[in-house]
C-alpha cells in the first residue's frame, strides 16, 4: 500500500506557552494530516533534553520531555491556573523556542502543578507498572539538581558508583525531589497516549524516532553501567561517532557510550528487547537512527577532541534482530541507513527486510556516494526531501552550486525551475517515487527558507528551535498537499 506522510516534531507545534506540546494544536494537526489524504505523522524523539537540546541526548530512552507536557490540560485538571502560566516568560518569539527561559518557567509552573496533585489510582498504577525505569531515572534527576545539574560522571565517587548505602540515604533525603519527578512523567505519558489514540482513532500512524545510542549524560549508563563498554574507573573507553567524509574533514564526534555487545548477547538481548517493546506501545512504527551502527560501529577513544582517530569495530549484526523478532513478533521498523553504506549494511537491511531511507536532496549532492536518485528506489523503502539533518529544501537549493541546479533541472524535465517552486517539485518527485511511504518535512510543504531548518549536525546553538506560527497551514496548503496525494496514489480515504 502507498502511503504519505509529514514530518513534524512535537516541539515544532505552535502553542501557547514557548514550546509546541501535546495541547489542543496537536490534535489540530492529526486533524490537517485526515484533511490532507494523510496516513503518518513521524516525529522526533520524545525524551527530556539537557544541554544542546538535542532530542538525541537525553536524560533517558524511557521519559518523556515535560516540556511537552501541555500546560492548559493541567489547568483543567485544576493543578495550576491560567493566571499561573501567565505570569512567566517563555520567551516571546512565535517561530522560535528560547530554552533558557523555558526551563526557568517550566521548572516553576510544574512544581506549582505537583504541589497541588494528590495521587490516584491511575498514578500509582503508573509508578507500579513502570518502575523497572522510572525509579532510576527519578532519582538520577534528583541527584543531577542536587549536584547543580552535573552530569553523574562529575558526581562524588559514592553517588556515580551508587554506593548501597548512599543510595538508600538518597531516597529518604529526597523523597519529595523524586516525587516531582514521577508526577511530571505521569502526566507526560497519560497526555502523550490520549494524543496517541486520537491519532489511531482518525488512521494517523506516529512514527516515533530513536537513537541508536544512550547519552553519556543519562540514567540509563548510570544505572547500569555492565551494558556499555565502560572501563574499572566507571568511565567510557571508547565513544560513538562518524569517521570524516565530504561532509566534515574531523568527522563527527558524538560522545555517546558504545555498547557492550557481548554482555548484551549474554543477555539474550535483554535491554534491547524491553526497550523496543516499550517503543511500540508509544508508537505504530519505530525509525532507529544509525542502523549501521548494528554492523559496524565506529569506535573513538574516549577523551578523543575529534572522530579522527576512531576505528571501524563489528555490531551484533542480524542476531540482534532475529532475536527481536523470535520475542516480540515482526517489527515495523524503519532503518536510517544513510552516509557511506557498505555491502554488509545492506546484506544487513536485507536480512531484517526493514525499509531503508532515500533522502533526495542526498541523490544531487556530488559529496554523497550512494545514489538515491529516484530511479533506483524500491517498493520497500521510506522516500524524503530531506530530513530533521538537512537543510529545508528551497535553502537547500539557495546553497548549492549551478551545476546540481542544472541537473535537477534536467532530471525533472523543468529548464526554467524558480527557486519559489523547488520545494513542491521536489516533493512531486518524491511522491512519483516507487518507495511505498513517503514521507515530507512540513517546512518544504510550506516553501520556507534556511531559517527553517531543524538542526546542523556537527554544530553546537541554535537547533532544534524552529516553529510553526499559529494559522501557518491553511486549507489551500492542505489541499494542495491532498491533490499531490491523490495523484500519486497516495491518499488516506478513511
Amino acid at each position: 500500500m502507498r502511503e504519505c506522510g509529514i514530518l513534524l516534531p512535537v516541539s515544532a507545534l505552535p502553542s501557547k506557552y514557548g514550546i509546541g506540546c501535546f495541547s489542543h494544536e496537536a490534535y489540530e494537526f492529526i486533524d490537517q494530516l485526515k484533511k490532507a489524504g494523510q496516513s503518518c505523522w513521524q516525529i522526533l524523539p520524545l525524551g527530556p533534553t539537557g544541554y544542546g537540546d538535542s532530542p538525541y541526548q537525553s536524560f533517558s530512552s524511557y521519559a518523556g520531555n515535560p516540556y511537552f507536557i501541555d500546560l492548559e490540560t493541567l489547568v483543567q485538571d485544576g493543578l495550576i491556573t491560567e493566571k499561573d502560566c501567565s505570569l512567566l516568560d517563555y520567551g516571546q518569539a512565535e517561530d522560535h523556542i528560547n530554552y533558557g527561559k523555558l526551563y526557568t518557567a517550566r521548572a516553576v509552573i510544574l512544581r506549582k502543578a505537583f504541589n497541588n496533585f494528590k495521587a490516584d489510582a491511575g498514578y500509582n498504577a503508573f509508578i507500579s507498572e513502570n518502575a523497572s525505569w522510572l525509579d532510576d531515572y527519578c532519582l538520577y534527576m534528583a541527584i543531577k539538581m542536587e549536584n547543580d545539574g552535573e552530569s553523574w560522571i562529575n558526581w562524588p565517587l559514592e553517588y556515580r558508583n551508587r554506593d548501597k548505602e548512599t543510595m538508600e540515604k538518597a531516597r529518604r533525603e529526597l523523597a519529595t525531589e523524586i516525587e516531582f519527578y514521577q508526577f511530571q512523567q505521569y502526566q507526560f505519558y497519560k497526555q502523550w497516549n490520549k494524543l496517541h489514540k486520537y491519532a489511531t482513532e482518525n488512521n494517523i500512524k506516529i512514527i516515533g524516532d530513536i537513537p541508536i545510542y544512550v547519552a553519556l549524560d543519562s540514567s540509563d549508563t548510570w544505572a547500569d553501567p555492565v551494558l556499555y563498554q565502560f572501563g574499572e574507573d566507571n568511565l567510557p573507553a571508547a565513544v560513538s561517532g562518524c569517521p570524516p567524509d565530504g561532509f566534515s574533514k574531523t568527522g563527527q564526534l558524538w560522545g555517546s557510550p558504545l555498547y557492550n555487545w557481548e554482555y548484551h548477547k549474554k543477555t539474550g538481548y535483554k535491554w534491547w528487547t524491553d526497550r523496543i517493546a516499550y517503543c511500540f506501545k508509544l508508537y505504530d512504527t519505530v525509525r532507529i537512527d544509525h542502523f549501521r551502527g548494528f554492523d559496524e560501529y565506529y569506535s573513538i577513544p574516549y577523551g578523543d577532541k575529534d572522530a579522527v582517530n576512531g576505528t571501524w569495530m563489528p555490531g551484533p549484526g542480524k542476531e540482534l534482530f532475529e532475536t527481536l523478532e523470535k520475542k516480540l513478533g515482526k517489527l515495523d521498523i524503519i532503518a536510517e541507513d544513510l552516509g557511506f553504506v557498505t555491502d554488509s549494511v545492506r546484506e544487513l537491511l536485507d536480512a531484517t527486510g526493514f525499509p531503508g531511507m532515500k533522502v533526495l536532496q542526498l541523490a544531487f549532492d556530488e559529496r554523497e556516494s550512494a545514489n538515491y536518485l529516484p530511479y533506483t528506489h524500491t517498493s520497500n523503502c521510506v522516500v524524503y526531501t530531506g530530513t530533521h539533518d538537512n537543510n529545508t529544501t528551497r535553502g537547500w537549493y539557495n546553497d548549492i552550486d549551478e551545476g546540481c541546479k542544472m541537473f535537477i533541472r534536467d532530471y525533472i524535465n523543468k529548464p526554467d525551475i524558480i527557486e519559489e517552486n523547488i520545494s513542491w517539485n521536489m516533493a512531486s518527485l518524491a511522491m512519483s517515487s516507487v518507495a511505498n511511504l513517503c514521507i515530507i518535512p512540513m517546512q518544504d510543504y510550506l516553501n520556507l527558507g534556511s531559517s527553517a531548518r531543524i538542526n546542523t549536525p556537527s554544530v553546537l546553538g541554535n537547533n532544534w528551535e524552529w516553529r510553526l506560527t499559529k494559522n501557518s497551514i491553511g486549507d489551500r496548503i492542505l489541499g494542495r498537499i491532498r491533490n499531490l496525494a491523490v495523484t500519486y496514489g497516495r491518499v488516506n480515504l478513511k
